[in-house]
């Protein structure tokens, strides 16, 4: 027997309300979060093809525990090895196509830089400012393309870990449901991501100690965000958020 989708709603992402549950959530185990998310990522960013995506699911582990209402602890971070298989698919997944973009707009920004000179110096004129200006011109216009496009890839995993650790799916499946939900909050997401970045600048701003204090808000922002979308399965009674809808 197949198994039924699994629904998602439109337009469900409230992006104050992901950033003030997310304070709720982690403030009564505030220190212990900083530590999951801070170790959860120097431990990912060792090895981050390989690493990230099971730490990530780690996080999602924890969050998802606090949510519940389910005792919590430090170790539940390396539970995301559970999910060492789907959590590294989702993760190659995720990085290949934006390395694929960033790489390469890299050789030929390098390489038009020094064709252009050479030729400058082949001619025996002076260099013309209007060539380097027009090839930084192209050079952030490319760039400028790319970043949407990376943005877009970025919004579409938004769910994939979530979707791991809460249905145990594939890698793919969750990519490709991942990207559906996504695409039908896209500009909520986007809204929700703008404000976490900017918490991520303050942090960094910190002199980056900063960075690993606002990680239990962002982190938790997504998870929450997560649950508006597609609820959280083995949630207890009394959440302030629906349940799940039954289509999509």
């Amino acid at each position: 027997m197949p198994t039924p989708p699994i629904p998602f709603r439109r337009g469900a992402v409230e992006p104050i309300a992901c950033i003030s549950s997310a304070w709720d959530l982690v403030k009564g185990n505030y220190w212990l979060f900083v530590g999951i998310c801070a170790v959860g990522m120097l431990i990912g960013g060792a090895v981050p093809l390989i690493l990230i995506g099971p730490m990530t699911c780690g996080l999602f582990i924890s969050f998802f525990k606090a949510r519940r209402r389910e005792p919590l602890e430090f170790g539940t971070l390396f539970k995301g090895f559970d999910f060492f298989g789907p959590g590294v698919i989702a993760s190659l997944l995720h990085t290949l196509p934006i390395l694929a973009i960033v790489i390469p707009a890299y050789v030929l920004f390098y390489v038009g830089f020094v064709v252009s000179i050479a030729v400058q110096g082949a001619s025996g004129n002076d260099p013309n400012p209007a060539a380097f200006l027009g090839l930084f011109g192209l050079f952030a216009l490319f760039w400028l393309v790319m970043m949407i496009v990376i943005i877009f890839i970025s919004i579409g995993f938004a769910f994939a870990y979530p979707l791991i650790v809460d249905h145990k799916l594939s890698g793919i499946d969750a990519v490709k449901l991942s990207f559906k939900g996504a695409i039908a909050n896209f500009w909520r997401l986007l809204g929700l991501m703008i404000i976490t970045g900017l918490i991520n600048m303050a942090g960094v701003l910190c002199l980056y100690v900063g960075m690993f204090l606002v990680f239990p808000i962002t982190y938790g922002a997504m998870a929450i965000a997560y649950e508006q979308v597609f609820g959280l399965s083995g949630s207890r009674e009394g959440s302030d958020l629906p349940p799940p809808p039954p289509s999509f």
